[in-house]
């Protein structure tokens, strides 16, 4: 295995955008909070040299506290770094037994802070969600915005369930195909071949969608 580490790993990711057509691809990666699913794509995929940014759909960001009923609620736009601090004060090795500290880290490394995708005004090429009401929620959101330009966006709901090692697991599979556009002439006008084929593959239901911007 190739081993690299500080400037050298820089210099392969960077390698890797030059040489990688699929991140001419623009793609944003959406779950509810941008703490999780999201995250774990955003982190692998920008590793990978592609063009991402990843988002939430909700209103707040939620992750989870003492018990179910007392989750930790924060703003959009709170830095992931605030958050990581702010769980070390109030319970340390809860937060640390299970995960969240270490999940936080991640996504400090990558980003600053959970953005909202409703206040995005960005363009996509791909938009990959994670949670079939994320989805919903893409769709309401791109159907309120002006579509006079008339470039296509295509949202693809990839279901995960909201945990980290699912998170893991089902970024890895996403990746396939990802990895299936890169291999197409034309990703887009072979969408409707791509997916099924893909869903047979690895027996996922995906759903799919063109808007416009």
């Amino acid at each position: 295995q190739r081993r690299v580490h500080g400037d050298s790993l820089h210099d392969l990711a960077m390698d890797l955008i030059e040489n990688d057509e699929s991140s001419h691809i623009r793609i944003a990666v959406v779950c509810a909070s941008n703490m999780n699913r999201s995250m774990e794509a955003h982190c692998l995929l920008q590793k990978r040299g592609y063009d991402v940014r990843s988002f939430g759909t909700g209103t707040q960001v939620k992750i989870p506290g003492p018990s179910a009923d007392r989750p930790n609620i924060y703003e959009f736009g709170t830095t992931y770094d605030f958050m990581y601090n702010d769980l070390c004060r109030k319970d340390l090795e809860l937060y640390t037994t299970n995960g969240l500290l270490n999940m936080l880290d991640r996504n400090r490394k990558t980003k600053p802070a959970p953005e909202r995708w409703q206040a995005c005004t960005a363009h996509f090429d791909l938009v990959i969600t994670f949670e079939e009401r994320v989805f919903d929620a893409v769709v309401e959101d791109m159907q309120s915005r002006s579509q006079n330009l008339g470039v296509p966006v295509h949202i693809v709901n990839f279901e995960i369930v909201d945990n980290q090692e699912e998170a893991i697991l089902g970024t890895r599979v996403m990746m396939q195909l990802l990895q299936q556009f890169e291999e197409s002439d034309d990703w887009q006008e072979e969408m409707q071949e791509i997916i099924p084929n893909f869903e047979a593959r690895v027996n996922r239901e995906l759903i799919h969608t063109v808007m416009f911007y």
